[in-house]
């Protein structure tokens, strides 16, 4: 029965990798004026389920605490000197070698993968990811939805700036590169539901028909920020 449903989960992933190398576009979101592409079920609910287990079998070392939340970088962690490269297990490499095939960095390799823990009610204040990244940042979400907003920069930044927000739905895909990556911050909000909106730009792409004011509850989320850091050391750690 295992292996069926192992071949089952496969062959589901070709059809998603296939589709995505083909059809791309159809993913954009055009309600956005920057580049953005938002894929729902990205990643099927047998890997979903083995990315978190693997993420909570790690040492308690690989673990960064900060104030809101937790996170492990894998990969190396980037620094403006140059980040002294680390080896990524296979059990994530299969997920950069996924993004690379959609040619998405104009050649880069990912060679990073940023993976934070959310708790129900754990958010992160607005800001950009700034130039240590390749400006191309891809986003798998693990367990839970949550919405993220993208507001964009100004001198000083109102309430009544040009604000976009998306709908992250569990093992979907995000896809932010050039202008919005640049110019847009990004944060969430430190609440424990989201109350669904025909204001998200995604409205119309994700994978469930929701109804306009329905309450989604959050619950512990991981998400896989996978991206290129181009400048890294001759050093490389082995392990």
């Amino acid at each position: 029965m295992q292996l069926d449903e192992d071949i089952g989960s496969i062959h589901l992933v070709h059809q998603i990798m296939k589709d995505l190398m083909e059809n791309l576009q159809k993913y954009k979101l055009s309600t956005i004026p920057s580049t953005v592409y938002y894929i729902p079920e990205f990643i099927t609910e047998t890997e979903e389920n083995a990315l978190i287990a693997r993420i909570y079998d790690v040492p308690k070392p690989k673990w960064t605490q900060l104030l809101n939340r937790r996170l492990q970088n894998w990969g190396g962690i980037p620094h403006p000197k140059g980040m002294i490269a680390e080896p990524i297990p296979d059990w994530l490499q299969e997920y950069l070698n996924r993004i690379n095939s959609l040619d998405l960095m104009n050649g880069k390799v990912p060679n990073h993968i940023l993976a934070n823990e959310y708790l129900s009610g754990q958010g992160i204040m607005p800001h950009t990811d700034g130039p240590l990244f390749y400006p191309t940042i891809t986003t798998v979400s693990c367990g839970s939805h949550t919405v993220i907003h993208f507001t964009k920069k100004t001198e000083n930044q109102t309430e009544n700036e040009e604000k976009h927000s998306i709908l992250l739905e569990k093992r979907s895909l995000l896809i932010v590169q050039d202008d919005f990556y640049e110019n847009y911050l990004h944060g969430i909000d430190d609440v424990t539901a989201d109350s669904v909106s025909q204001d998200l730009a995604n409205f119309h792409k994700c994978s469930e028909s929701y109804e306009i004011g329905q309450t989604l509850k959050r619950q512990t989320r991981i998400s896989l920020t996978i991206r290129h850091v181009p400048k890294t050391t001759r050093i490389k750690i082995k392990t």
